[in-house]
């Protein structure tokens, strides 16, 4: 092919890719936002449902609002006022104890430590172990071994403080989208020709009311689990049954392996030396084996059915390829995004293909 104007094809050439490498540079510089902007969205729709019921029952849409967030708040201000107490206790109790030993002067970990490798390791030089360790140690630079222990001490408290932040942020953001769905809509609604408009209209609905029961069906799972958890681990013995069972309910929201991962932290904390005994741990361990097979097979699809309507094997798929692309958030709108391609399949592209 003979270029009419070289210069002028490669300006243009050339000003098209500087063009996307600004868009890439600005998505991942404002990746933050972007993500608590997604998270209010979903969460937003995920609340729409509920505020619809409300004003089926006759309320007003502010009243309606007003309920929602009021119930949504008083949640995670309950979860905070169970967890935070017993945590901050449980730390205190530890530096208690620690403080104890060391002001005693009962407490000798070498001793003790030489003594057991002595006992059980009778073929081991102890006293030349020692002494290298000693030298490992005088070696060491403390200085620099600190600052890294402050440097990241840093980041850790800079990381909870940007995590309370975004919370914050995304609380607000999805009280705002919430409020305004409906404006939001039709605002959305306007950049569609007239002609299209209604059908537009039709599929947009659908695939909100699909976010939202999925949503909804969701966090039926999390609270299915958080409360049978909390029974049972009551029942059991296990320590810090509340805390255990919120755990239980944050990571069943998660799809495929947050039942799973939630399980196993419970009953590795049950596995504490002083809270409990291996015995708590064996029950815990073997009632969650029941209950994801319960939930898998039972619940699950009871709920996800009415939800999205979706088939178990693409809810799979979805869930993997949306974790692999998108980690958390990812594998949350995997699901309703896909329900919402099958939508558009079933209603757009199956009937244009049977009118040719």
């Amino acid at each position: 092919m003979k270029l009419q104007n070289p210069f002028r094809t490669a300006l243009i050439a050339t000003l098209g890719v500087g063009v996307g490498i600004l868009i890439i540079g600005g998505i991942q510089t404002l990746s933050t936002i972007l993500l608590y902007v997604g998270t209010a969205l979903f969460l937003a729709l995920g609340l729409d449902p509920i505020v619809s019921w409300l004003e089926r029952r006759k309320l007003p849409r502010w009243a309606a609002l007003l309920v929602t967030f009021a119930a949504l708040l008083a949640v995670f201000a309950g979860i905070i006022l169970m967890v935070v107490p017993i945590i901050v206790s449980q730390i205190s109790q530890l530096v208690s104890v620690i403080q104890n030993l060391v002001t005693s002067g009962t407490w000798d970990p070498v001793t003790t430590i030489r003594d057991w490798l002595t006992q059980n390791f009778p073929q081991l030089n102890v006293d030349e172990l020692f002494s290298y360790l000693s030298d490992w140690y005088a070696s060491l630079d403390l200085g620099a071994i600190g600052s890294t222990i402050g440097e990241s001490l840093i980041l850790i408290g800079g990381g909870i403080i940007s995590g309370f932040t975004g919370a914050v942020i995304v609380l607000i953001l999805t009280i705002y989208f919430t409020a305004s769905t409906p404006s939001l809509k039709a605002a959305v609604y306007q950049l569609v020709p007239a002609s299209r408009r209604p059908r537009f209209v039709d599929l947009s609905e659908q695939i909100t009311a699909s976010v939202g029961f999925y949503v909804m069906g969701q966090v039926s799972l999390g609270l299915i689990n958080g409360v049978l958890s909390a029974i049972f681990l009551s029942v059991i013995g296990a320590p810090f049954p509340a805390v255990l069972a919120v755990i239980a309910f944050f990571f069943s929201l998660i799809p495929l392996v947050g039942t799973l991962t939630g399980s196993a932290i419970i009953v590795l904390t049950c596995l504490i030396p002083g809270l409990s005994d291996p015995q708590t741990a064996l029950w815990a361990a073997i009632w969650y084996i029941v209950y994801m097979q319960v939930e898998a097979y039972l619940i699950s699809p009871r709920i996800m059915n009415r939800a999205v309507k979706i088939p178990g094997a693409v809810v799979v798929i979805a869930a993997l390829a949306g974790a692999a692309l998108g980690q958390l958030l990812g594998a949350l709108v995997a699901i309703p995004v896909a329900a919402s391609i099958l939508i558009i399949y079933r209603q757009v592209v199956i009937p244009r293909q049977n009118e040719r």
